[in-house]
């Protein structure tokens, strides 16, 4: 990321101050409180925590409030303040089998055990702008009723009890999974150090890559097995102990798309699957990860990459928006001595071509003679 630039620091530090008093705005409009914005701008914090690749609620917020609303800059900042915190050791994969559901649906099966929950959803509303949410009006309480806890298995556990789906496959007892803020990205890379990458990745870009898929360009035809979201527990293994400690929990959005697949010399017709998991509740995120994580095990079942969305080293390459944005944003910084050097190549290509021009019109001009 490019960060640094020499100038003058007088200039330099009234722009700092320029932008914090923007970023106030009308000193006679209350200034924003975090808790406002964990509470009511809950999305965006979860984006922000998402990419950011940490999860805090209250610095996601800050982090909002000092970008402005910018949220590639916020996720920016997110970032950098990450690389200061120690790292102590690495919690146990969550069970997501074991999540206190909030929000639950699938588009395979319409009655499954544990139910459809639509939970918070913008998927029934009618995209009508709300003028009562200008006055700030109060808004009546949810109903609420008692439930007895039910099982509620993934959808691939029912299609893997008639082996019509491929198996999850079991993970190698020395295998250390990868991890992409410490080590540098190589291609080819194994997937759990992919599906990384796309879970800290700039939404609109898998997003767009996903919506190629369903397009034509690749091999797609997917159905949203299920979508959940939830809280999850997270537990740390400690040497000294005979058991893993509870740290707390984490909402998270999973999905798990559901794919045709026809058969190949490696394994026989059955459905596979793609991937998404995300921070908070990001269910767009989570299926658009998911698209693009099954576009990327192309070769995997012996598909043609044909498709950018099934190119690896393309997709994880520029998903990442906080490394776009730096070879983006620092075209704006001072480049005048390249700047200067093209300049005077361009002044002798031109002074060259005009001279080869002036030199065919007099050679015309003299055969014309003749």
């Amino acid at each position: 990321m490019y960060v640094a630039v020499k100038g003058g620091e007088a200039a330099i530090a009234n722009a700092h101050s320029l932008l914090a008093d923007r970023r106030r705005g009308d000193r006679s409009v209350p200034a924003l409180r975090l808790d406002q914005i964990v509470e009511q701008l809950a999305l965006g914090v979860d984006r922000v925590m998402s990419e950011g690749s940490l999860y805090d609620r209250e610095l996601a917020a800050l982090a909002i409030v000092q970008a402005r609303g910018d949220m590639i800059e916020a996720i920016f900042l997110v970032r950098a303040y990450r690389t200061t915190l120690p790292r102590f050791g690495y919690t146990k994969a969550i069970d997501t089998g074991a999540m206190l559901v909030e929000r639950r649906v699938s588009a395979t099966y319409k009655d499954l055990p544990g139910g459809q929950l639509l939970g918070p959803t913008f998927d029934y509303t009618h995209r009508l702008l709300d003028p009562e949410l200008a006055a700030g009006g109060d808004v009546a309480e949810p109903l609420q009723r008692a439930s007895e806890a039910e099982a509620m298995p993934r959808v691939s556990a029912i299609l893997a009890r008639e082996g019509l789906i491929e198996p999850d496959g079991d993970m190698p007892q020395d295998h250390v999974p990868g991890d992409i803020t410490r080590e540098p990205l190589e291609f080819p890379m194994a997937r759990d150090i992919r599906l990384q990458a796309l879970s800290r990745g700039d939404e609109g870009f898998l997003l767009a890559l996903g919506y190629s898929t369903q397009r034509g360009y690749a091999r797609n035809h997917p159905f949203v097995g299920e979508v959940r979201i939830g809280e999850v527990e997270l537990e740390l293994d400690v040497p000294e102990l005979p058991f893993a400690v509870p740290l707390g929990s984490v909402r998270v959005t999973e999905c798990q798309m559901v794919n045709q697949f026809k058969g190949s010399a490696k394994a026989p017709p059955q459905f596979t699957r793609g991937y998404g998991l995300v921070f908070g509740q990001s269910e767009r995120k989570a299926m658009a990860m998911a698209l693009c994580d099954r576009a990327l095990r192309a070769s995997e079942f012996g598909e043609d990459v044909v498709a950018a969305a099934q190119d690896e080293e393309f997709v994880i390459s520029h998903s990442d928006n906080v490394q776009a944005t730096g070879f983006v944003e620092h075209l704006k910084l001072p480049h005048y001595v390249d700047f200067q050097a093209e300049l005077d190549l361009v002044r002798r290509m031109r002074a060259e071509h005009d001279a080869r021009e002036n030199a065919g019109k007099v050679e015309e001009k003299r055969q014309a003679a003749e």
